[in-house]
């Protein structure tokens, strides 16, 4: 069984929910409390073993690249001044053995293109897509879940949670047959539909494992609404061909894609921070606030 190595990451949507803060930065530079969406994605797929980080960029998008590359002043200067413990957690945002490769995707035209762009250097190799915009908290962190079970099963799997049913016009919504406990079969897939049309309410959110097969579906899907290519209906085709699992996972997910999502990771995440954390509890707590608990 081949072991996931590789990761995409689409990095090229404009961000106009969080606009004027991504007008000229982009919305996975957005940090929570003093680390970037985007760095949370890739810490996952490192700790997952994933080597290689696929980056699929847009125009105003070189301040990722700038984020993971090394940045010669600023660790001179750090190490100048002694910041030994700074400077430790510049050098480690890449750790030496994970690669980070850049491809631009020229125009905008939805997340299936984004990953068709990533098989030039996918090639036949099964891979994961993290969505910086899911930020996933968990004691074991879902792409690690995530590339166990494809060892095991060897097929592509989704990962989906329970949503209200209102929710679904946000959201790929899968009909499954239950398989074991928090992993499914999926019969069937549909694209934001509404509450009365979905086949359940297990959302499909940003984290994914796909074979190779999935380029030749994308090829073959026509563009949909807004003149984008989807990648749930190239899934939807997969489907015909591959088993493809939905996998509940364990672990609470942010949807920072919304404001009121990244505002609840940053008071979550902030509650946490082994630096702030306790003044941060202590500062709401004072006003009524409370520290969230993990659900």
């Amino acid at each position: 069984m081949q072991k996931i190595t590789k990761a995409v990451f689409p990095v090229a949507g404009l961000g106009t929910r969080f606009l004027p803060a991504t007008k000229a930065s982009p919305k996975e530079m957005i940090s929570i409390v003093d680390k970037p969406l985007i760095q949370y994605a890739v810490e996952e797929a490192i700790a997952a073993g994933i080597q290689e980080m696929i980056f699929i960029t847009g125009r105003n998008k070189r301040a990722i690249e700038d984020h993971f590359d090394k940045a010669y002043e600023m660790e001179a200067e750090l190490e100048a001044r002694g910041k030994s413990e700074t400077l430790e957690v510049l050098r480690s945002i890449v750790p030496k053995n994970i690669s980070c490769i850049y491809i631009r995707q020229p125009e905008a035209l939805g997340l299936g293109h984004a990953v068709l762009c990533a098989r030039p250097v996918v090639g036949d190799q099964p891979f994961a897509v993290l969505l910086a915009d899911d930020l996933i908290e968990g004691i074991n962190p879902v792409m690690q879940q995530m590339t166990r079970l494809y060892e095991q099963q060897g097929c592509s799997i989704l990962g989906v949670q329970n949503i209200k049913p209102e929710e679904t016009i946000h959201y790929g919504i899968v009909k499954c047959e239950a398989k074991e406990k928090k992993l499914h079969s999926v019969t069937r897939i549909v694209e934001k539909p509404r509450p009365e049309n979905a086949p359940s309410t297990l959302g499909v959110v940003g984290r994914y494992i796909l074979t190779s097969k999935i380029f030749e579906h994308l090829e073959q899907t026509k563009s949909g609404a807004g003149g984008e290519i989807q990648l749930t209906d190239a899934i939807a085709s997969l489907l015909q061909e591959e088993q493809v699992l939905a996998y509940e996972f364990t672990g609470t997910r942010y949807d920072c894609g919304t404001k009121l999502g990244y505002l609840m990771a940053t008071i979550a995440l902030g509650c946490k921070h082994p630096e702030v954390g306790k003044d941060f509890v202590d500062y709401l707590n004072a006003r009524g606030y409370h520290e969230p608990s993990d659900h």
